[in-house]
């Protein structure tokens, strides 16, 4: 049976690509609009519902070597460089779209075509939720901090609200 001990985020990660995919996918975001790295990382983490964000490690890198291959290229603006796909990139994406199509299949095969959405909606409502919770707590203590019952049963209730999270998410896994 799946715990939330054997899931890790890192071998999720590993896992969203194989090697030379992120190219692709920078590029395709490029096509678009220019853009600097971090808004490329933050772009990319909302396309996948915040579930994986490309580190810079990967993203700077890659960057790098697309301009050197003359795939971007990038202009200082505002004390940062902001990347452009170029003719030769666009030519490249173009040439391997079998490639790319492939890249984005194999993710909506993994996670099924409306998982982009569905997943940015429940993280959207998670993190709204956490953080109108954390308000409510953060305001209350400000007045009077709980007693130490009231702390107890606050951390039981969302110990509840844990487990029964992760017994309803390895309802699916028990079915594979």
């Amino acid at each position: 049976m799946w715990s939330h001990r054997e899931f890790r985020f890192d071998q999720f990660r590993r896992q969203m690509f194989e090697r030379g995919d992120l190219k692709y996918v920078i590029l395709e975001q490029l096509k678009d609009k220019p853009a600097h790295g971090y808004e490329l990382i933050k772009a990319l983490e909302e396309r996948f519902g915040g579930f994986y964000a490309p580190s810079p490690g990967a993203v700077y890198p890659t960057l790098q070597m697309l301009e050197d291959m003359g795939y971007v290229s990038s202009l200082q603006q505002d004390g940062r460089k902001v990347y452009s796909i170029t003719d030769a990139g666009r030519s490249f994406m173009n040439e391997r779209q079998p490639q790319v199509d492939e890249v984005f299949n194999r993710l909506k095969e993994r996670w099924g075509a409306e998982w982009g959405p569905q997943a940015q909606r429940l993280m959207h409502d998670l993190r709204n939720d956490l953080r109108e919770l954390g308000r409510s707590v953060a305001s209350e203590a400000r007045t009077r901090w709980p007693d130490p019952e009231r702390q107890r049963r606050i951390r039981d209730v969302i110990s509840r609200a844990k487990a029964e999270i992760q017994s309803i998410l390895s309802e699916e896994r028990a079915k594979v």
